[in-house]
């Protein structure tokens, strides 16, 4: 995510900007556009200005020199027109989207002015600081409660997993789940996409109350009213982007088994601490499951300090991140004692960036098992800046291989073991990939 060691704080990876665009409503799919009135002279102007700056930008800065085989400069020739002779804002940003589009790679983006302002503004900071407890996954065409966290506003209101979400407010989640399933191409990354769509719905301002409606396990409809509370986990701020919340949770399970579960890689000073106090406790344990499921990634750098508790030879690396330039090796880390017992990764469709950097190079180390359903396939490092006509622009400047070899972009990390979770599962309480881990390290003894 954030840059895999920053050296530009508005450096962010794609996985962690979905989930803002989705938190700050740039995934709705389905809204109703108001109508648009005419571009100005002067504001055609500054939109060939940002065409200019972001074909330049991307011809500069793109990894690869040839951009993939793409005619750089036809396209540039082609669409350049079309931002001149717009008549309205969408269209010359649909233009801009077109250019960008022809890459074929995730992590390149425009995303409307008045988007980047709420990612920018102090203001904004927060407006999203509020949650209902509900982890929610889009399988099967449903949007199903995963999880309830303990205690939350959605536990006191009688959530249990399984449950179907089928309306936020006054939004219909089933059409806009079903819309979307429709229009978005068969990647990786739709599932991620479709389920920030349904997940940004439920966060708001503390203290505010959210109508959901639900289909519980009984096949009834049941709506409750759930006040927000603050996110679970200890709020930051990284660079420019909204604050977030990050929480780690570690525990011994029933065999002998360690288990850690965090939901970013980002306060690399309490989250690695924890990582570290936990492993070190872990060291005689019979296995070790690290569940990065729903972690759309954050600092690369921490990847390789939790590798190297699992990894004891040296000169071993994750992966490769490839620029124009020159070249960043993610390389392990060895700690003074290393875990040499069976280790499980848990990954799904939420699991992005440096969590597939981590999944994908011990997969190809042949040092895990990994568990669970692909993972979202955007693990490229990019840079969001502010262009002349106030819009947003997000693009790459490198390219990620795993150290197997794998391409995890558009990709995504395949787990060893598949495990999609179903809603009779969810209703009876149990979690298929987490079971079939610790099934799996059992058979390991």
């Amino acid at each position: 995510m954030y840059g895999h060691i920053l050296r530009n704080r508005r450096a962010v990876c794609g996985a962690y900007l979905a989930v803002i665009l989705g938190l700050l409503g740039g995934l709705t799919g389905c809204a109703t556009t108001p109508k648009e009135p005419p571009l100005t002279v002067e504001q055609r102007q500054l939109n060939l200005e940002s065409f200019d700056y972001v074909w330049t930008k991307i011809n500069d800065t793109h990894w690869d020199p040839e951009l993939g085989g793409v005619d750089w400069a036809k396209a540039r020739d082609e669409l350049r027109p079309k931002v001149e002779q717009a008549a309205v804002m969408s269209e010359s940003r649909a233009a801009m989207n077109e250019l960008i589009g022809r890459l074929g790679k995730s992590h390149f983006a425009i995303f409307p002015a008045e988007l980047y302002d709420d990612l920018q503004s102090p203001a904004g900071e927060g407006a999203r600081d509020g949650g209902t407890g509900i982890d929610v996954r889009v399988l099967e065409g449903q949007a199903l409660v995963t999880a309830v966290e303990e205690g939350s506003p959605a536990a006191a209101a009688g959530v249990h997993p399984g449950w179907e979400v089928l309306r936020v407010d006054d939004e219909d989640v089933t059409a806009i789940v079903r819309n979307l399933i429709d229009e978005l191409e068969e990647t990786p990354s739709k599932r991620y996409r479709v389920t920030g769509a349904v997940a940004s719905r439920l966060s708001g301002p503390v203290g505010e109350p959210v109508a959901v409606t639900f289909r519980d396990g009984n096949d009834d409809m049941v709506t409750l009213d759930i006040v927000r509370a603050e996110n679970k986990g200890r709020r930051i701020q990284f660079g420019h982007l909204p604050a977030t919340y990050v929480w780690i949770d570690t525990r011994m399970l029933e065999g002998n088994i360690g288990y850690i579960a965090f939901n970013m890689f980002f306060d690399p000073t309490r989250v690695m601490g924890t990582f570290n106090k936990a492993m070190t406790s872990f060291l005689d344990a019979d296995g070790v499951v690290i569940d990065i499921r729903g972690n759309p990634g954050g600092i690369g750098a921490m990847a390789m300090g939790m590798s190297g508790w699992l990894v004891a030879e040296r000169d071993q690396r994750l992966g490769t991140m490839y620029m124009r330039d020159n070249e960043l090796k993610y390389v392990v880390k060895p700690r003074p004692k290393t875990y040499d017992g069976p280790v499980v990764l848990l990954v799904d469709a939420l699991s992005g960036s440096t969590s597939e950097i981590l999944a994908g190079g011990l997969q190809g180390l042949g040092r895990v098992k990994v568990v669970g359903t692909t993972t979202a396939g955007a693990s490229l490092p990019s840079h969001i800046e502010k262009l002349a006509n106030g819009d947003g622009f997000q693009y790459a400047t490198a390219n990620y291989i795993s150290e197997g070899g794998g391409v995890l972009e558009g990709v995504g990390v395949i787990p060893d073991i598949e495990v999609q979770p179903t809603r009779a599962a969810l209703l009876e309480g149990r979690d298929p990939a987490l079971e079939t881990a610790v099934a799996w390290i059992r058979d390991q003894g």
